[in-house]
């Protein structure tokens, strides 16, 4: 690891930390819907971003920190606009508000959507040749 890799990584990682904050800031002031559509929503283009992206850079899953490009924007700037963490939080929220059922909904869809997204990605730009 050297300090340029180490540099990439927290510029990207602050950008896309910044992208998901106001995104997901600007889907709340327009939904107030019991469903937690922000996060549901960053996680989904993220997937389809990196499984573009991916493709793209024809990274491989088992190196995918190793170039400064892939370790700025792949790590970086998806890796801090995506979030798992917010995810479990809002599928703990919902089942502490009595909706297990929503919960566990969100939690399996948000694994399907963002599997069919990261496919959907890398299946355009296979496409794209």
């Amino acid at each position: 690891m050297r300090p340029l890799d180490v540099m990439w990584v927290g510029l990207g990682g602050g950008a896309g930390s910044l992208l998901r904050w106001q995104i997901g800031r600007l889907v709340g002031e327009r939904y107030h819907g019991g469903f937690p559509l922000g996060t549901f929503l960053i996680n989904v283009s993220g997937a389809f971003v990196i499984g573009y992206l991916s493709v793209l850079f024809s990274v491989d899953w088992r190196d995918r920190f190793g170039a400064p490009l892939n370790a700025g924007v792949l790590t970086g700037v998806l890796g801090g606009y995506t979030t798992f963490s917010s995810m479990q939080l809002d599928a703990l929220k919902l089942s502490n508000a009595q909706r297990a059922t929503t919960a566990i909904a969100y939690l399996a869809g948000s694994v399907v959507a963002g599997l069919l997204a990261a496919a959907g990605g890398a299946g355009l730009a296979r496409w794209q040749g």
